[in-house]
């Protein structure tokens, strides 16, 4: 993430914790979306929770699509380039056949 960094990221739980979200946010401008905790104080509303409840959804659906018939886990590259190259020949052929332009 501190080499392509986006300043908006969508995250697990996990990172929940304040602490480690300033820290990286003022580390590297990164900032984190998380689903709140069903034992958390002060909650979004019902709306945006199920919004991004879909939304990740949506994420874990199309990723596992991409690492079982794409094989997205299995790129090798020696360099970020290389690595940025590869992902995008996959993301094209997995926009061209979602969107039916071609048959895989």
């Amino acid at each position: 993430m501190t080499q392509i960094p986006h300043p908006l990221n969508l995250s697990d739980k996990v990172f929940i914790s304040n602490q480690l979200q300033k820290k990286l946010h003022e580390a590297y401008q990164i900032a984190f979306w998380t689903p709140s905790r069903k034992n958390q104080k002060r909650r979004p509303s019902a709306s945006w929770e199920r919004w991004l409840k879909q939304k990740r959804k949506v994420v874990k659906t199309v990723f596992s699509v991409l690492v079982d018939q794409y094989r997205i886990t299995d790129i090798r590259a020696n360099s970020i380039a290389g690595f940025e190259v590869a992902l995008d020949g996959i993301l094209l052929v997995y926009s061209l056949v979602t969107l039916g332009l071609v048959e895989c």
